[in-house]
């Protein structure tokens, strides 16, 4: 890289370097209405069906997939 582009470079980035980043302006808050039982069930029983399931069907069967047919 010549003289010359690494100064252009530096024209270029030296100001960019001084803007101020905004920061994201996050606050926390209690919940408007408290999660129940039911909806923590619900919420369990689809996270082990779309998840556990499927890799243990695959866990249990992973003889028989490795024999070749």
């Amino acid at each position: 890289m010549s003289v010359l582009t690494a100064l252009l470079l530096r024209g270029l980035i030296g100001p960019a370097r001084r803007l101020p980043v905004p920061r994201a302006q996050i606050h926390s808050k209690p919940p408007r209405e408290q999660l129940g039982t039911t909806d923590i069930a619900i919420g369990l029983t689809s996270c082990f069906l779309c998840f556990l399931l499927p890799s243990g069907w695959v866990l249990s069967h992973l003889e028989s997939y490795k024999k070749r047919e």
